[in-house]
């Protein structure tokens, strides 16, 4: 990826695949450093989503717990090969903020809580349509698999789930609109000026700075543009230390799953790309040993497990692939670590709440650079791939998925039989793109000709470790 054979060769001199060797203090330091760099983004998620449900959407308790289940649970379907942490995916925020919003047959008279379930149960659905493609990539190779998911098609499909989430951003910021420009400010600054760990943490950075500022805020008398209080330390008292995660079961609805299935699209182009990257970070083919249909099987029955009881969908992590890089120890039992010290938190109800408490104008402003860097990585992946709009069946692909994903803003809602179905944008817009590459002549990305542009295809927030 741009390095010199020289560099590459002292880079191997220089790794660790065996952290036994570190001794047990040394591989205790490495788990933890592999946690705080997944920490912020996956807490991110139930905080986001708990802002689209009105207080009633995920819990950072069980988000922390099925990132470490999860991740185990990968571990265990890689033959305990592949050093990769899973946690919270972002690509399904805009499918959550849909579903939230829904309206029509039997979510009309929901309340935001009771909406909660059938989200969690597309994501289900999405996390076994993994299972399909690891199947078929199995049978037939990721070749053949991959001329029908091109970059023309994921590329413009990650892009509208960026800027379908744009007004919430906004929404959010304006709550207090010098918070949100400290908490924007922070991210910015740690992910361009950053140095080692901390340029691999810039959410989590975001997060506890901008929180200072607003205890000091809070203090200082400072309100929301509405009044109201910037900070309510109530919940923090009431929780207790030690307790249950909430779990809850999903349920199952075929608009609830049209709104989610598709996303499934992106995050297993960004599976993909991540394990590429992993594989070209430790030097070690993970898509042949022990291979991707392996890979993607322990990916989408964690996403799948995690959301049957209530958690988010899970996703491999780019930040944890650069704490790889900087560290150079690639044992994954190190990494495993890091899954046990996030289950062990997610029985700690108090710490749940400090960031359940966390200002919306907080939120805001790390959204601000969030869903515009999703749609920007969907123009990368685009780039990166060198994708030809010179060609008109190119242009006329793009050109669909774009109209449909952003134009259909209430989707297209049919009766079958007595059940009422509605297609959202996005799942329109995929629908479209897959039946026009299919169709269209001139087909000519091949997976593996340019392994940059494979490996920059996720919707990771720091995609700084899979271009450096």
């Amino acid at each position: 990826m741009g390095k010199s054979k020289k560099e590459t060769e002292q880079k191997k001199e220089q790794a660790i695949y065996d952290a036994k060797s570190l001794g047990l203090p040394r591989q205790l330091i490495l788990g933890l450093q592999h946690m705080f760099a997944m920490f912020g983004a996956t807490i991110l998620v139930p905080i986001l989503v708990n802002s689209y449900f009105h207080g009633e959407g995920l819990s950072v308790q069980v988000t922390l717990f099925f990132a470490g289940i999860g991740t185990l649970f990968f571990h265990l379907c890689t033959k305990l090969k592949v050093p990769a942490f899973l946690g919270s995916s972002f690509a399904f925020l805009g499918g959550f903020a849909t579903v939230a919003e829904l309206n029509v047959g039997k979510f009309a008279d929901m309340s935001y809580g009771e909406k909660l379930p059938y989200a969690c149960g597309g994501i289900v659905v999405a996390g076994l349509l993994y299972l399909v493609l690891a199947g078929i990539i199995r049978l037939v190779g990721v070749k053949r698999v991959m001329r029908f998911l091109p970059p023309v098609v994921t590329g413009p499909i990650i892009i509208c789930i960026g800027l379908s989430l744009a007004p919430s951003a906004v929404s959010n910021a304006s709550a207090c609109w010098p918070l949100a420009l400290i908490a924007l400010v922070v991210v910015v600054c740690f992910n361009i000026w950053g140095k080692g760990m901390f340029r691999i943490i810039p959410i989590l950075m975001g997060v506890v700075i901008s929180y200072v500022a607003a205890l000091i805020f809070n203090a200082c008398g400072m309100t929301n543009a509405d009044g109201s209080a910037i900070l309510n330390f109530q919940p923090i008292s009431d929780a207790a230390w030690v307790g249950l995660p909430p779990f809850l079961i999903a349920k199952f609805d075929i608009t609830a799953i049209l709104v989610m299935a598709p996303i499934a699209l992106a995050t297993m182009m960004e599976h993909i790309g991540d394990i590429s990257a992993i594989s070209a970070t430790t030097g070690r083919n993970f898509i042949e040993d022990p291979g991707l249909h392996r890979t993607l099987l322990g990916d989408g029955l964690a996403t799948s497990i995690a959301a049957l009881f209530g958690g988010p969908a899970n996703t491999t992590y780019g930040e944890n692939t650069g704490v790889l890089e900087l560290s150079h120890v690639y044992d994954p039992s190190v990494v495993r670590l890091a899954a046990i010290y996030a289950v062990v938190l997610g029985f700690i109800p108090k710490m749940a709440q400090v960031f359940g408490t966390m200002p919306t104008a907080i939120i805001g402003g790390i959204s601000f650079v969030l869903y515009g860097m999703i749609s920007a990585i969907g123009v990368r992946n685009v780039v990166e791939n060198k994708v030809d709009f010179t060609k008109s069946r190119n242009l006329i692909i793009a050109a669909v998925i774009l109209v449909c994903g952003l134009g259909f803003s209430d989707g297209l809602t049919f009766t079958i039989g007595s059940t009422s179905v509605t297609l959202t944008a996005l799942a329109i817009a995929a629908i479209a793109g897959i039946l026009l590459n299919a169709i269209l002549p001139g087909n000519d990305y091949h997976f593996g000709e340019n392994p940059r542009g494979d490996i920059n295809r996720g919707v990771s927030f720091n995609e700084m470790t899979k271009e450096d």
